[in-house]
């Protein structure tokens, strides 16, 4: 059973930090490219980031770049969304998901694993 679970959301100031986590387990992790997409109320869901199976390649929206920082630990099943300097327009419920992809993809169609979610709740 493949199992994709986030934490690490919260509230926040604008300018805060938060770095959000998500372990699988049921997966080959090393043969998993990884994604963080995010879906604010009444928007459709939107690419954050994401990162190849072996780490050396990561993308980024335009709206996160140099802010946020995806990276992976491949011996604890686990990818990390660093994330700086954070905005109002950053709220939203953080999604992680995981395909068996030499690639790295923006759309959240080329996923087929995903987890339930965490909240972001940046205040202005």
């Amino acid at each position: 059973q493949v199992q994709l679970v986030e934490s690490g959301g919260g509230l926040v100031q604008a300018g805060d930090s938060l770095r959000l986590s998500c372990t699988t387990s049921g997966l080959t992790f090393s043969r998993c490219a990884m994604g963080w997409f995010r879906q604010a109320p009444g928007n459709e869901r939107e690419f954050v980031a994401a990162v190849t199976r072996g780490g050396s390649l990561t993308d980024y929206a335009d709206s996160v770049k140099g802010r946020f920082t995806f990276s992976r630990d491949n011996a604890k099943n686990t990818v990390y969304l660093q994330m700086n300097s954070l905005k109002a327009d950053d709220t939203a419920v953080y999604y992680c998901a995981a395909d068996y992809t030499t690639g790295i993809y923006r759309t959240s169609f080329s996923y087929d694993y995903w987890g339930q979610g965490t909240q972001v709740t940046v205040s202005s």
